[in-house]
């Protein structure tokens, strides 16, 4: 495993328990500039591993919590008069981080919504016709909380696909809810976090992830997987271009922390779900068939046929 991610990857797992898969793919997107969204229930960590990234990756961090009343200038800011220079001033919003936990971005209106996934896409924000580069890196972290929909404005799925991946954290085991009320008994374990490294050191870390080599032989077990998607009976929108695009950037982005500077078809199987499942429309067959999207893209895996590693290695 290369050495530097080791070390991120147990810095963060000091303070967020018995995670350590989504901690790892935490990290993927993170390496691929690319920005995550987080469905689950309030108090299961997603702060806390926010914070936790920011510390071990030296950057900084910022939090919004969306309401029914959070306004777009919340988020990308807004211009001041200043009557002494007779110009406006831009007070930055809360994207001008390198980390944006957006939580419940599904309560707020889809207006602000389109202003920060507009970010997300461009890394540029525009206030009164002047642009705003955002720091590098930038990443979003979004949390959905899929438990009650009073006053919810679920994200559609064109802007959906502009997350390279969606995890679910879920409830710490017995032994790890254990261990999380020990070591908060009379510290805070975020204390206990070090930088191991800089921003400058996670841009190379990108740029080093991003030159992982993949096959042609790979390249089309990509393919196959998102036309697969599109062809099944059960699906109604399949995997798009843009979503055959994050399999390969999040897979290169495993093979570069295991250690690897080449793709092999395991590490696109292993984020295929996670990269895929948010991308998917369902067929009304299929609600009622009570069939969901996980279950559809295990069946993709097992209709596709993974090329052998021996292919793989004589084309690298």
């Amino acid at each position: 495993m290369n050495d530097l991610c080791t070390a991120i990857l147990n810095e963060v797992n000091k303070v967020v328990v018995g995670k350590e898969t989504v901690v790892s793919k935490v990290l993927m997107a993170i390496l691929t500039g690319g920005h995550v969204l987080l469905e689950d229930v309030p108090g299961v960590g997603k702060t806390t591993l926010t914070l936790a990234f920011s510390t071990a990756l030296g950057l900084d961090s910022r939090r919004i919590q969306f309401t029914s009343d959070t306004v777009p200038s919340d988020v990308v800011g807004f211009s001041v008069y200043d009557k002494d220079s007779g110009e406006f001033n831009y007070k930055p919003g809360a994207i001008m981080t390198n980390i944006l936990l957006a939580d419940e971005i599904n309560r707020t209106s889809s207006k602000t919504q389109s202003a920060l996934l507009e970010a997300m896409e461009e890394f540029k924000v525009t206030v009164d016709g002047v642009t705003h580069t955002l720091p590098e890196p930038f990443v979003v972290l979004a949390t959905q909380n899929p438990v009650g929909s009073a006053g919810t404005q679920m994200l559609p799925n064109s802007q959906l696909d502009r997350f390279i991946i969606r995890l679910t954290m879920g409830y710490p085991d017995v032994e790890s809810q254990i261990n999380i009320l020990r070591d908060r008994h009379e510290d805070n374990p975020l204390n206990r976090i070090g930088a191991v490294t800089s921003p400058e050191g996670v841009a190379r870390l990108v740029a080093e992830a991003g030159s992982v080599y993949i096959s042609d032989i790979v390249y089309r077990y990509v393919t196959l997987l998102a036309e697969a998607t599109r062809i099944h009976p059960l699906v109604k929108l399949g995997v798009s271009p843009r979503g055959a695009l994050a399999m390969s950037r999040l897979a290169k982005a495993r093979a570069f922390i295991d250690g690897r500077d080449f793709l092999i078809p395991e590490d696109v199987a292993g984020i295929f779900k996670d990269v895929c499942g948010h991308r998917l429309v369902l067929s009304s067959k299929a609600r009622l068939m009570e069939m969901d999207e996980f279950a559809i893209l295990d069946e993709v895996l097992q209709s596709v046929e993974m090329p052998v590693m021996q292919s793989v290695m004589q084309n690298a």
